[in-house]
This record gives C-alpha cells, structure tokens and sequence, in this order.
C-alpha cells in the first residue's frame, strides 16, 4: 500500500525531510553547546567574583599570564597611577548607551604596571565622540583592587587620538617605556584613597542562562515535526490513491433514525406551547 514511497518524488521528500531534520539537530547542539559556555561563565562568576581579594605576588599572580579559570579573581595592587599615558576604550555600550571605558596604566613597586579600567564614561555632549570629562584617578600612592579580566585581540577599526577600539595590551604596551604585564587587565573593584569623582563602575555580570535550553529543545522538536508531517503525507496520499482504484475500505454509513409519528405530534404540540 505505500509503495508509492519509492518513488522518486517520494524520495525526494525525504530526502529533504532528512536534510532539514539535520539542519534542525545542528542548531540544537549549537545552542546546548552556547548554553553550556555560559554555564561555565556563570560558574567562574560565582566562585571568583565574590572571592576575598588576593595580594598581588610577582611572578604568582601578575597579568603577564592569563587562566580563564580565574577570571573575576579580585587582586590588590599597591602602585600609583600614570595619567600622562591614560587613555580611552570607545564602542563600550551599558545598558544600551554608548559611551567608552577609562583605561590607567598602574606603575607598582616591581618596575611594571598593569592596566586598570576605571570604569564608564558616556558619550559628551560637548565634543562629538568624546566624553565631556574624564576623572582623575587618585595622586600618589594608591591601594587597588581590581578583577582579572583577558586582553582583548585587535579590531579592524580605526579610533580619535587618545582612544583606542580594543583592549589590546600588546599595543597598549607600545605606548609606554616601562614593562606593561600583557595577558590580562583588571576591572576596578576599590582604590584607598578614593578619588574625589569616578567613572560608572562596571556593573556585576549576569548569571542569566538564557533561552539557550528551550531554544535547543525547539530545534529539536521541528526535527521530529519534519517526519510527522512527511508521514501524514504518505497517509494522505495512501487514502488517495485507494479512493481511486477502489480498494477504500467502505465504512457503514450511519443512518439517522426517523422520527415516529407520535415524535413528531409531540414536537408540534410543543412548538404551539399546548403541552
């Protein structure tokens, strides 16, 4: 009865049925794989964000290495700030508005420094893209602590004198004539003394998983709806095609039952309102 099933057309439609379910398992895995990154995200948040921060140890934890493992790990550093080569990160959008992050060079006790992103700034009204003011960081010798964050890698763009388009530490590191640590830099936490006014500090990351379960789980039910439908075809078409050689099964008909004339006397009787 389904041998249509064999022919070509008919394997034409599975054949894309099995593409699409292919393509459907595909993008499952690929959001169950996007989900477990940041389930692994949220993990290094909760164990480190919150941490007791840790005194800076040249050569132990210093940011000329970067372990993805302690990202967000709290460092104190002691150092004092070198403003003369500050500089800005623009394209740094907080909760949908534009603006760039302070970027200062910490020189410490041990001859290198270590890049500290201050915070956020929005976009100036004064000069178009240029923050109105940029803070000053405390003078003299001050105590911070600060997140390890990655360096970022290079972009294809091009950015105003005094900004930069990434967080690129290599490059940073041009712009200086001391040892600049190159792996990594820390997000500021606190500065002892603090300074009299402060970017926008950067907010807590989200531990959100997202849609990424459901969205897999969706994928992953279109895959399976593909082979109901093309199995609901085949049915269709099986009735079909044993409609026209007459090989349909014949259902009994059910007959409706004819009123008796005493059914059909009471009816008009109560249609008159006599009973």
């Amino acid at each position: 009865m389904y041998r249509f099933l064999l022919s070509a057309q008919w394997m034409g439609w599975l054949a894309m049925v099995l593409v699409l379910a292919a393509g459907c398992v595909g993008l499952g895995r690929w959001q169950l794989d996007r989900r477990e990154a940041v389930v692994e995200d949220i993990r290094r948040i909760e164990a480190n964000y919150d941490a007791a921060p840790e005194r800076y140890v040249p050569g132990v934890n210093d940011f000329d290495s970067f372990d993805p493992t302690r990202e967000w790990t709290p460092i104190t550093f002691t150092g004092t700030y070198d403003v003369a080569n500050q500089t800005v990160a623009r394209n740094r959008p907080m909760n949908g508005q534009p603006g760039y992050e302070v970027l200062t060079p910490l020189k410490l006790e041990d001859g290198t420094a270590v890049i500290i992103d201050r915070g956020w700034l929005p976009i100036g009204n004064a000069e178009p893209g240029r923050p109105d003011e940029i803070p000053a960081p405390p003078a003299g010798q001050v105590k911070v602590t600060a997140r390890l964050k990655p360096g970022e890698p290079t972009v294809n763009r091009g950015a105003p004198e005094g900004q930069i388009a990434s967080i690129n530490l290599p490059a940073l590191a041009e712009r200086v004539d001391y040892p600049l640590q190159g792996a990594a830099y820390g997000l500021l936490a606190l500065e002892q003394p603090a300074a009299a006014q402060t970017p926008v500090a950067a907010p807590k990351p989200s531990i959100d998983e997202g849609p990424h379960l459901s969205y897999s789980l969706q994928w992953f039910a279109f895959g399976v709806l593909a082979f109901i439908g093309l199995g609901y075809a085949a049915r269709q078409q099986r009735r079909i095609i044993a409609e026209q050689d007459g090989t349909a099964s014949n259902r009994p008909v059910r007959q409706r039952r004819r009123p008796s004339s005493e059914e059909e006397e009471d009816a008009i009787l109560d249609s008159q309102g006599i009973r």
